[in-house]
């Protein structure tokens, strides 16, 4: 998108405080971990209990990496040119809500839908099987369109040097969302609420994730006002046309610049990590339990039990990493302040005397990067030799400093480079006009900037001082939907890599069905519960994979 964009209207945040400007502009987040948490602790024991194989597990578990691939990139660049009353970003978070919850009530009540039209159980259970699968397929699509365009309007809400704070309040938000996710997973539904939302306790997490995401993803776009893009001089009468919008995407993602690229690749190899840690850790935890800790008093049904397990360690792990989100962005200097060491934001009042500690020694964004990548290969290595529920809680908990870290960091530094992409002025004047502004500025104080004041319609820069120097361009995100969805290409591909890494291991290690789970299976595909555990394989590999993004982030210090 040209400098010559033209705009309309002003950008603004409801709320009386930055504090509570950046909670709305994020509340989105919220959502979206109700969704994929569900989908996490759930998913993979529902499909089980239903008798498909982990191997084929696996491949069920594409549908993530293959949506992101597919629908972040060019959700991206259509909302970058989208010319909606509403906003670029707004339409598609309301679009992709609306299918979000639809299909979660799918997934919850699967069984329910495919009996009503099949008899016959063992034709019912394999039906159910083949619907629960496509559903999570939708289901990760239309995440996955609500999930680019609202962290993309967080990127287009704030100038430069808000850019960090914006990502962390991303990375608390999703903390929350982990929390109270987890929180609700951990808890008897059934014994709370009886037969209300459902009568077990995945149908009523389903049910309880698809009002989530309507709150959370409608108070963000209740909150936010966009500006209106108009189009720009040198786009008029050019194809839009989806040929073209994936030839631009590819040309684009040829040519990043070199610091971008580098972003991407320390997120390509931490998220070969990250993926089996998601996708499969809250049921290895509860595999843990079934095998070495459940006793035949114990009771309940093994679906319920590995999502209570699971759910209980995964609460710990995004309570840390909630701590860590707010506490980690006053101890890390912020990369567009990497030449200024002495230029500190203030903290909240209860931090202060622990931030001068830690003042004079801070650490850059980057490093803290580095050291988080470690901090994850560290915790997973031991997963294969782990045989407690208590042991494998520990792990799983201290994964949420890394989490936390890998959260803000990636959209901080691609924020921050995206908003550099239009602007000519020297990051050392931004920074001047930066350091003279406080903390605690309203974004309501938002002033117009153009390049001409004569040229009507006038071009929008944002602005968070009425009192601050005109800067041309010093925050456009412009471009900010397709260089997310780039992002996002680099953070799905390695799930492809961690699917075909874990149908390896499943193949080999657990080809049959899982003994603890599946209520029906041929004698000829158990396997002995004793057995390596072909999930905590996948968590070491993952590990390794760790190792290596600490060494790429070197990449980026270089390009710097």
């Amino acid at each position: 998108m040209a400098a010559s964009a033209q705009w309309t209207g002003q950008p603004r945040i409801k709320g009386g405080s930055e504090s509570v400007q950046m909670a709305l502009l994020t509340a989105s987040m919220i959502g979206l971990q109700f969704c994929w948490g569900t989908e996490m602790t759930y998913a993979s024991p529902y499909l089980l209990s239903l008798g498909l194989s982990k191997s084929k597990l696996s491949l069920v578990w594409i549908a993530g990496p293959l949506s992101g691939l597919i629908m972040q990139p060019v959700v991206g660049m259509i909302s970058d040119r989208s010319k909606s009353k509403y906003g670029r970003r707004r339409p598609f978070m309301v679009a992709g809500t609306v299918a979000v919850f639809v299909c979660l009530l799918v997934l919850g009540w699967t069984e329910e839908l495919v009996g009503w039209f099949v008899q016959d159980r063992e034709r019912r259970r394999k039906l159910a099987i083949a619907v629960a699968v496509v559903d999570i397929y939708v289901l990760d699509f239309v995440i996955n369109i609500a999930q680019s365009t609202c962290r993309a309007l967080v990127v287009d809400t704030l100038p430069i040097e808000k850019q960090q704070l914006g990502s962390a309040w991303c990375s608390r938000m999703t903390g929350i969302g982990h929390m109270l996710m987890y929180a609700l997973g951990a808890l008897d539904l059934n014994a709370l609420v009886g037969n209300f939302l459902g009568d077990t306790q995945f149908k009523k997490v389903c049910a309880i994730a698809a009002v989530a995401m309507v709150i959370a993803q409608g108070t963000s776009c209740w909150a936010v006002t966009e500006r209106v893009y108009l189009g720009d001089a040198t786009s008029a009468g050019t194809s839009t046309g989806i040929t073209t919008i994936l030839r631009q995407i590819y040309s684009t993602t040829m040519n990043v610049p070199e610091r971008i690229q580098a972003i991407c690749m320390v997120q390509f190899w931490s998220w070969i990590g990250w993926f089996p840690f998601l996708f499969y850790g809250s049921t290895w935890v509860g595999e843990i339990y079934l095998r070495h800790e459940k006793t035949p008093m114990s009771g309940g049904d093994a679906l319920t039990e590995v999502g209570k397990a699971g759910s209980a360690a995964y609460l710990a792990f995004a309570i840390i990493s909630f701590a860590s989100s707010i506490v980690l962005p006053w101890l890390v200097q912020s990369p567009d302040q990497d030449d200024k060491p002495g230029y500190t934001p203030r903290p909240p009042q209860g931090l202060q005397s622990a931030v001068a500690v830690a003042r004079k020694s801070k650490p850059t964004l980057l490093t803290a990067w580095m050291l988080a990548c470690l901090v994850f290969a560290a915790s997973m290595v031991f997963a294969p030799w782990v045989q407690s529920v208590r042991s494998a809680t520990i792990i799983i908990a201290l994964c949420g400093v890394p989490f936390a870290v890998g959260g803000w960091a990636p959209g901080t530094f691609l924020g921050i480079e995206v908003n550099r992409m239009n602007t000519s002025i020297p990051m050392s004047q931004i920074r001047k006009v930066s350091s003279r502004r406080s903390s605690n500025e309203s974004l309501d104080t938002s002033t117009l900037s153009s390049q001409s004041s004569h040229s009507l319609p006038r071009t929008l820069y944002l602005r968070h001082s009425s009192n601050a120097p005109a800067i041309d361009n010093t925050s456009t995100g412009e471009l900010s939907g397709i260089y997310l969805g780039i992002l996002n290409i680099y953070t799905t591909l390695p799930q492809f890599v961690g699917t075909g890494i874990s149908w390896l291991v499943f193949s080999i290690l657990e080809p049959g069905k899982s003994p603890e789970l599946a209520t029906e299976a041929h004698p000829d595909e158990h396997h002995s519960k004793e057995a390596v555990s072909g999930i905590a394989v996948c968590l070491f590999i993952g590990a390794l994979s760790a190792l290596v993004a600490a060494w790429a982030t070197r990449r980026l210090k270089l390009a710097g």
